[in-house]
């Protein structure tokens, strides 16, 4: 009887060593891969900033890069043209890339949308009052 207990002892570390394996490479593709991808995609993102691109910090603060440095950026914000020496990492998105699409450009893709109706565009009735005979 010793063989058989010795036997089935065996199969069950089998079993428990499979079974963590499976659930460490579940974690690595649902947690730890995405993470590491994400992580090249912002270092990419923070590298390739150039004088011109409108920023927001991680601090929250909105401003446009007026002069890069190694791993400094100097960043003008506000209306009174405010310039702030901040770190490379503190970068938190890209809000406008300079050459890319301007702000002239966006409100046309608006008006590709349906617009609601306004009162000018409001059938208005005609001379004689009937509401039955409107005009377009």
């Amino acid at each position: 009887m010793n063989t058989t207990s010795t036997a089935a002892t065996g199969i069950g570390s089998y079993s428990s060593l499979i079974l963590l394996a499976a659930m460490f490479a579940v974690m690595y593709l649902m947690i730890i891969r995405p993470q590491r991808k994400k992580e090249k995609e912002t270092e990419a993102m923070r590298n390739s900033l150039g004088v011109g691109d409108e920023i927001v910090t991680i601090g929250g603060f909105f401003g446009k890069i007026v002069r890069v440095k190694n791993d400094r950026l100097v960043i003008q914000c506000g209306a009174d043209r405010t310039r702030l020496e901040i770190a490379r990492w503190a970068v938190s998105a890209v809000v406008n890339k300079a050459g890319s699409e301007t702000k002239a450009e966006a409100p046309a893709e608006e008006e590709e949308l349906p617009s609601r109706p306004t009162p000018k565009s409001i059938k208005r009735l005609d001379k004689s009052g009937d509401p039955a005979e409107k005009t377009e």
